[in-house]
C-alpha cells in the first residue's frame, strides 16, 4: 500500500497539465484510438490546461484579485478571514493523511460503482480527486479520526459521481461534448442548488417567463454586447474603484500599481482567451471521447449510456458561463461586505467563479436571468460556509505545515465555500460519527436509486434499438 500511495502521489505531484496527457494517452490506446492520435490528443489537452491556468491565475488570480484588494484597502474595508485560493486548498488536501491515499482509493470506488452499475461515469480526472480529500481532511479533524475522514471522502465521491451522471445529458447538449460528464467535486456541489432555485422560479408566475439570452446580447447591443467589451467595462470599473490612475505608478516600497486601462484590457483578454483555451481542451478530448464512447457502447451496451468524467475546465469557456462569472465578480465583493456575519474577503478564488457555473449554466438552460439568481444565492451561501469552515481549514493547514502568509485565519471559495463539503463535515460530526453513518446510508440509497435509473435507461435504449432493427432502420436512419 505504501508503494502504491507513493506511485500515485508522485504522479499527482506532476500537476494536471502533465497528469491528464499521460492518462488520456493511455486511455486512448486502450480504447483503440492508436498511440500517435492518443498522444497528440493528450498533449493538446495539456497545452489547453497550461493556457487556461496562465489566463486564470495571472489575469484573474493576480490582476483582478489585486484590483479587488486595492479597492478593499482604499475604502478601509476589513474582514478577518483570507481567501487563499484553490492551489492552497488542494495542497492542504493532498498533504493530509486522507490525501495520501485518495487517488487509489477513489479509483477503486469508481471501479466498484461501474461494476455494480451504480454509476455511468468513468472518472479519469484523477487530479481533481483532491476535492474528496479536502472533505475527508476536515472530517478527520472534526471527528478526530482518520478512518472517518476516509469514509467522508468516499461518501463525497459517490454523491458527486451520481451528480455527474444526472447532469451529463445537459452537459452534452450545452457544451457539445457527447459521452462526457463532469463529476467535479466543486462544480457538482452547486447542481442541487441550481435545480432547487430553477424549480422555485418555475412556480412563480411572471418570474418564470423572464429570460436573458446572453448569446443574443451581441445582436441586441451591437459591439457593446460582445464579451470582450463587457470584460473591458467590468475591468475598467473595478480599476477606477480600486483607485488606479491613468498611468501606472511605483510606490515607495517598490510596488507597481497598474493603470485602470491595464485592468480593463486584462479582463477583456479573459473573455477572449479562456474560450480559446477551453476550445483546445475540447479539441484534444474529442478523439478520446469518441473512441471511448464507441468501445463502451459496444462492450457495455447492457448498461445504457456510459460517460467519461472530465475536469469542469472543459466548460469554463462557454459564453454564458464566462459572461455571468465576470458580472458576478463585483457582486461577490459587494456581498462579502454587506452580508452580516461573513468574515471572508474574496481574493484568490475570484478566478474560480467560472468553475462554479459550469453545471449551473446547462441546468438553467443558458437563461442569464436564472443564472444570475442562482449565482447570487450560491455566493451568499458560500460566504457563510467559508466563514463557518475557516477554523477547520486553518487547522488543516497547520497540520500539513502550510505557510499561511501571516494570516490568522484562512478559507477559500473553492472548496471552503463548497455546500456539499459543509454538509458532510457538519452532519458527519453529529453524534460522535453517527451523522456520518446516516450520510453513508443516504449515499448508498442514492447509488441504488441511480442504478435503478440506469437500468431503466438501458431498457429504453434497447427497446428503441430493437424497434429500429425490426423496422429495418437503426444505424442507417438519419
Amino acid at each position: 500500500m505504501d508503494a502504491l500511495v507513493a506511485i500515485f502521489g508522485g504522479i499527482s505531484s506532476l500537476g494536471v497539465s502533465v497528469v491528464m496527457p499521460i492518462v488520456l494517452t493511455i486511455l486512448g490506446c486502450c480504447f483503440g484510438a492508436g498511440f500517435g492520435k492518443s498522444l497528440k490528443a493528450g498533449l493538446t489537452v495539456g497545452i489547453g490546461f497550461i493556457g487556461l491556468n496562465l489566463v486564470i491565475n495571472q489575469l484573474m488570480g493576480t490582476d483582478l484579485a489585486g484590483g479587488v484588494e486595492a479597492m478593499v484597502n482604499r475604502f478601509s474595508l476589513s474582514l478577518s478571514v483570507m481567501d487563499v485560493g484553490w492551489p492552497a486548498a488542494s495542497a492542504i488536501a493532498m498533504g493530509s493523511i486522507v490525501g495520501t491515499i485518495i487517488i487509489p482509493l477513489a479509483l477503486a470506488v469508481n471501479l466498484v460503482m461501474l461494476l455494480t452499475n451504480t454509476t455511468q461515469t468513468a472518472d479519469v480526472d484523477i487530479w481533481n480527486y483532491w476535492h474528496f480529500a479536502f472533505t475527508g481532511a476536515l472530517v478527520a479533524i472534526v471527528c478526530d479520526s482518520v478512518w472517518l475522514g476516509i469514509a467522508a471522502a468516499v461518501i463525497n465521491e459517490v454523491i458527486v459521481l451520481v451528480i455527474g451522471d444526472l447532469t451529463a445529458p445537459q452537459v452534452e447538449k450545452s457544451l457539445g461534448l457527447p459521452g462526457v460528464s463532469i463529476p467535479h467535486g466543486f462544480s457538482g456541489a452547486y447542481a442541487p442548488i441550481a435545480y432547487a432555485v430553477n424549480w422555485l422560479i418555475d412556480k412563480v408566475p411572471g418570474l418564470r417567463d423572464v429570460n436573458i439570452n446572453v448569446r443574443s446580447m451581441q445582436k441586441r447591443f451591437g459591439v457593446f454586447g460582445e464579451p470582450v467589451l463587457l470584460g473591458a467595462i467590468i475591468g475598467l470599473l473595478i480599476g477606477l474603484l480600486a483607485g488606479y490612475g491613468f498611468l501606472p505608478e511605483t510606490l515607495e516600497d517598490g510596488t507597481t500599481v497598474p493603470s485602470f486601462l491595464a485592468l480593463a484590457v486584462s479582463m477583456a483578454a479573459v473573455m477572449v482567451l479562456i474560450p480559446k483555451m477551453a476550445a483546445l481542451l475540447m479539441e484534444g478530448l474529442l478523439p478520446i471521447s469518441d473512441a471511448a464512447s464507441e468501445i463502451i457502447q459496444k462492450r457495455f451496451s447492457h448498461r445504457g449510456k456510459m460517460y467519461i468524467g472530465l475536469d469542469s475546465a472543459v466548460g469554463t469557456g462557454h459564453p454564458v458561463t464566462l459572461t455571468l462569472s465576470l458580472i458576478l465578480v463585483p457582486v461577490a465583493v459587494f456581498l462579502a461586505f454587506v452580508l452580516p456575519g461573513n468574515q471572508v474577503i474574496p481574493l484568490a478564488d475570484l478566478a474560480c467563479i467560472p468553475y462554479m457555473f459550469v453545471l449551473i449554466t446547462p441546468i438553467v438552460e443558458e437563461n442569464g436571468f436564472r443564472g444570475l439568481l442562482v449565482g447570487i444565492v450560491v455566493l451568499a451561501v458560500g460566504f457563510y460556509i467559508a466563514t463557518d469552515l475557516s477554523p477547520l481549514i486553518t487547522s488543516a493547514a497547520a497540520n500539513v505545515n502550510f505557510d499561511m502568509g501571516g494570516a490568522a485565519a484562512i478559507s477559500s471559495i473553492c472548496d471552503g465555500a463548497n455546500p456539499l463539503t459543509w454538509v458532510i463535515t457538519r452532519v458527519g460530526a453529529l453524534g460522535a460519527g453517527i451523522g456520518l453513518v446516516v450520510l453513508a446510508v443516504a449515499a448508498i440509497v442514492l447509488a441504488l436509486w441511480n442504478r435503478k435509473r440506469i437500468v431503466a435507461e438501458a431498457k429504453a435504449m434497447h427497446a428503441v434499438t430493437d424497434g429500429d432493427a425490426a423496422s429495418g432502420t437503426g444505424v442507417t436512419a438519419k
